[in-house]
Order: structure tokens, then sequence, then C-alpha cells
């Protein structure tokens, strides 16, 4: 009966630290989760996976939008003289979001963002209960009218970190961005966002842009749970943004889902070698630990004292 007690008490301890790790993880953060497992390769830049970006089985700590800040696009991150020059995330200009594909409830996607876009000139709707604009507008949910509501239809254009204002459509080349067939780098053009949001790309991905056709001629793009296009990424949409990344410490969780096949070797020799190390690393601790209070003084007197106190009686 002692043994099974003692065992519960181990169990005890040991979820009351992991519930004070998640909350200090939450607090931290500002999100819950505070934090998710990569499970895909679209955003790896080695092949077989590297510390710094992010791999398959890796923890990603979710911040949440209002602990970062602003969100900075890849054009703001290489914009010459702009606020956020050389701002990088896990090894490329910009920042790395988590959203889900049109607001849905499939499992969120990890990508880079490439450019925001805002609203420039607006105008009311024809009827706001029914979202009609004008035929050359489009509605924009977001975005504030003229009257202060959130909800207006827009009829232009501008895209951050570049010069790039009050147009209809959007057409702006990353240079730095190869894509194959393409001498040019990845072209941009004549995308109609819709609504202000985030065009998104995983860095593994080759310039299949997430909206697809609608922005990169050569691209597939991403379908939602109702098999619908990716649309610009909405910050309603935003889950939180990619904070720092923990190695090969999500696999377990792929392999228990069958998605096994997206870790690579080399994530499953770092992984166990990581394990192995830690528990020696513990047993080390322990034995030196241990050795440490027999040789004490303090310990010495105790047995002294001990012993004579047994002497005399």
């Amino acid at each position: 009966m002692g043994a099974f007690w003692g065992w519960v008490r181990e169990a005890v301890l040991a979820a009351g630290l992991i519930t004070l790790l998640i909350i200090g993880l939450w607090v931290s953060t500002g999100s819950m989760p505070p934090m998710v497992v990569v499970e895909s390769k679209s955003m790896m830049h080695d092949p077989q996976g590297e510390v710094g970006a992010i791999d398959p089985g890796d923890l990603v700590l979710v911040m949440a939008k209002e602990r970062h800040g602003e969100i900075v696009s890849w054009a703001e991150a290489v914009e010459e003289g702009g606020v956020f020059e050389g701002w990088s995330r896990h090894g490329d200009p910009g920042d790395v979001i988590i959203y889900s594909k049109n607001g849905g409830s499939d499992t969120p996607v990890i990508h880079r963002v490439l450019l925001h876009v805002v609203a420039h000139d607006t105008t009311s709707p024809l009827d706001r209960s029914t979202q009609v604009c004008p035929s050359d507008a489009s509605w924009d949910p977001i975005s504030l009218d003229a009257d202060g509501l959130a909800g207006t239809c827009v009829l232009t254009w501008d895209v951050l970190g570049t010069n790039v204002t009050d147009v209809a459509t959007v057409d702006w080349t990353f240079t730095d961005i190869q894509c194959s067939g393409q001498p040019h780098g990845l072209m941009i053009q004549e995308w109609e966002p819709g609504h202000a949001g985030y065009l998104t790309l995983g860095d593994n991905n080759a310039c299949n842009v997430d909206p697809g056709q609608a922005a990169y001629s050569r691209a597939q793009g991403l379908s939602d749970e109702n098999g619908l296009p990716v649309l610009a990424v909405r910050d309603d949409w935003v889950q939180g943004v990619a904070g720092a990344e923990i190695p090969w410490a999500g696999t377990v969780k792929l392999l228990v889902a069958s998605n096994a096949g997206q870790v690579t070797s080399r994530s499953w020799t770092m992984l166990a070698g990581s394990a192995t190390g830690l528990l020696l690393l513990t047993w080390a601790i322990e034995r030196a630990t241990t050795k440490l209070f027999a040789e004490a003084p303090e310990i010495e007197l105790a047995r002294k004292e001990a012993e004579s106190t047994d002497e005399e009686e």
C-alpha cells in the first residue's frame, strides 16, 4: 500500500509541475495553447532540418499578437531605411504566423508573412446588412468605414514596406525569392486581396504562395476545409506569431498521430541523443549530489552525534 501511495504522490507532483509549466508559458506568451507542434515540411530550410528553422517535430511557442506587437512582413524587413529593416525570424526576413485557413477550424498553418496589405480608399457599402459594395470595390469586414464601424468597401490598397500605394490590384516582385523557371524572382501580379491582411508562403514551398494563382500564376496554393482557396490572412484569423522553437521535442506527438513520415532521420537521431544526454546528465547530477552530501562536514558531524547518543543509551 505504501508503494502505491508513493506512485500516486509522484504522479500528482508530475502533473502539478506540468500544469505550472503550461501556466507559466501561457503567462509568458499570452496564448493558449502556448505552443504548437510543426506537422509538415513547408518551413524547412535544409532537407534534413536545422536548428533555427522550423522543421517537422519542432515545438514552437505561439506569441499572442497583442504580446508580440506589429506583425512584420518580408517586404517591410528588407525595406532600406524602413522601421523594420533587418527584422528576421527563423532564418528569413519577416515574421512567421500561425493562422486558420479562411478562419476555419481545420489544422492551422504556420507560414511566413510576405506582404501586409491595408485599405487606402474606401467607400460605404450600398447595404451594410447584406455587405453589398459598388462594382469597383470589395467588402472588407475588418477595415473601418467612414462612420467608424468595422466593415467597409475598399477601392484601393497600400502595401506596407513598399512604394505600392493607392492601387486596385497589387503587383510586387521579390527578387530575393527564387522561383523555378522564373529568373526575376517571385512576381505577385494583379492580386486583389479582397480584404486587408497578409500574403503568406512556406519557406520550403518554392514560391507556392498560399492564395495560389490569385497572387502568382504558377502557384497551386492552399485550400480550406471546404475546398475553397485560401484568401489573404485577416487579423482575426491569426492565432499567434511564431516565437522560440524547441527542436525535435514534438516528434513523439507526430509518431502517435501517424505523421512520423514528415520527421527527418536527423531529427529522430537528435531526439534520441538529446534524451540520452538528458538522462545521463540527471544521473550524473544525482550521483554528484549524493557524494557531496555524504562528504559534507555537517553530515559527518550529525553521524558522530547520532553514534554518541546511541552509546549513551
